[in-house]
């Protein structure tokens, strides 16, 4: 990406730049994308720019992951935003709400309803908000012209409404990936080739993007084999952490009588077998231990998504580990992670994937200051970001045995640390706060446009290929 210095494009009222957002999972919604897509709009505003998020209404979020309103008090005033009346069909859980197509045949009506959603845009659940978006973009762009777009992803159709609007209005637009679409992120390797649908869409819009944005290095790095011609437009804009999440824990003195509390906070998206490995893990370190015997694992976050939230596996596991010390305390508002996190004494990292998954919450567990242990595989790219901190455990792979020693290890680390491990812990994770990340990337991006008089601007440089479709 240039260094070079380039004025402010102007609007078309001759005002304040514009950018126009596409970020589904915006707050209030209760994802963990909800943090960087709040700070980017923010970064945009304090940078001199007008910002239109467009999301989904809340309904749907209601729906699925759920609500945090507090996730919204600092969501900059100045950032306007839209919520399209958009929701996934399958999701419905009001059984008078069903068709009677869907009442005979629950299976074949959600495999016809994937075939549906995938005719307007190669993605299963969402391509069939392909038009609503387009039409989004392309009214908001009428009532206050844009001067950028940036999408985030997933979903993937975001794509087509950025493509829809440098179509027909050439309007620059980059993409921030986070995890990649061609990218099996979990299992490493490609997840579809260049000459599917799948790869042509996104040939196609990653060719005129201004930049593309990742969350970690091997992402970037895949992108950037995948197409060398655009490997300098391929940056990585790690997630980070927010300041107002962290605990006080200066002078913090754990009680080992009374036993220490283990922590768990995210989303509950790994399989019933890899909670399975850590639960045992946890009673095996329990049996063994003396500490631990006395000691607590508290899990919270989301379980599940929709229907499916508390009534799965996961929760059955929870509740039989009730006689080991464990128990589920549903998710945490925004405004209470910082209690939370200094109620616990040792962090748990539980991550699905290996070398291609960073996941955002271990920024915020390594600038927490406390002891982190790793539950993930040894070659995964937490590893990479947690390398030096002083209260680490170490990445020992998943296997039960080995991972109640590093159970045994963090109980240990939680009752010798001292003030200044604590402030050396913090002090790596310094980098990570989400403002020192995104700033950055969000005024490189900003200098890539210049102005073109009336209208919208359009980038620095371009190679049309003219190609309307895939």
């Amino acid at each position: 990406m240039t260094n070079r210095t380039v004025p402010l494009p102007r609007s078309h009222s001759g005002k304040r730049p514009h950018a126009i957002y596409l970020a589904i999972g915006f707050p209030p919604a209760a994802k963990s994308s909800a943090y960087r897509l709040r700070e980017t709009a923010n970064q945009f505003v304090a940078q001199g720019w007008d910002v239109t998020v467009i999301t989904i209404f809340q309904q749907a979020w209601e729906r699925e992951y759920g609500l945090d309103h507090t996730l919204s008090e600092k969501v900059d005033p100045r950032v306007r935003v839209v919520e399209l009346p958009l929701i996934r069909e399958d999701l419905e859980t009001d059984i008078r709400a069903f068709s009677e197509e869907r009442s005979l045949d629950p299976a074949g009506w959600i495999k016809r309803l994937r075939k549906r959603e995938q005719q307007a845009f190669p993605e299963p659940v969402f391509g069939g908000w392909r038009y609503e978006l387009e039409k989004a973009v392309l009214r908001l762009h009428r009532e206050h012209p844009a001067d950028l777009l940036l999408a985030s992803c997933a979903p993937y159709v975001n794509l087509a409404a950025t493509w829809k609007l440098w179509e027909e209005h050439k309007v620059p637009y980059a993409v921030d990936f986070r995890d990649g679409w061609s990218l099996d992120v979990i299992g490493g390797g490609e997840a579809f080739t260049r000459d599917s649908v799948s790869g042509r869409w996104e040939s196609k819009v990653l060719e005129e993007a201004l930049a593309v944005w990742c969350v970690n290095d091997p992402i970037a790095g895949f992108y950037q084999e995948r197409y060398p011609h655009l490997a300098e437009r391929v940056h990585v804009v790690r997630n980070g952490y927010d300041e107002d999440s962290l605990p006080d824990i200066s002078g913090r003195s754990p009680d080992p009588v009374a036993g220490l509390t283990f922590g768990y906070l995210g989303s509950v998206n790994f399989s019933p077998a890899f909670l399975e490995s850590v639960l045992e893990a946890w009673r095996i370190a329990r049996r063994d231990d003396p500490l631990l015997a006395r000691s607590r694992f508290e899990v919270r976050g989301h379980i599940g998504a929709g229907a499916a939230r508390e009534a799965n596996r996961h929760m059955d596991l929870l509740k039989e580990a009730a006689v080991d010390g464990v128990s589920f305390g549903g998710p945490v508002p925004k405004a209470e992670l910082a209690v939370t996190y200094g109620s616990w004494d040792a962090l748990v990292l539980m991550l699905v994937g290996g070398r291609f998954v960073t996941s955002g919450k271990v920024y915020e567990f390594m600038a927490s200051g406390l002891p982190v242990l790793s539950a993930h595989d040894v070659d995964h790219d937490a590893s990479n970001v947690l390398a030096g901190h002083p209260l680490w455990t170490g990445a020992v792979g998943l296997d039960p045995h080995r991972l109640a020693g590093s159970f045994v290890e963090a109980g240990r680390l939680a009752l010798k640390a001292t003030d200044a491990d604590r402030a050396a812990a913090r002090e790596l994770a310094r980098r990570f706060a989400r403002p020192a990340v995104l700033a950055p990337a969000v005024r490189r991006l900003t200098e890539l446009v210049r102005p073109t008089g009336a209208g919208a601007a359009t980038p620095a440089t371009t190679s049309s290929t003219g190609d309307a479709r895939p």
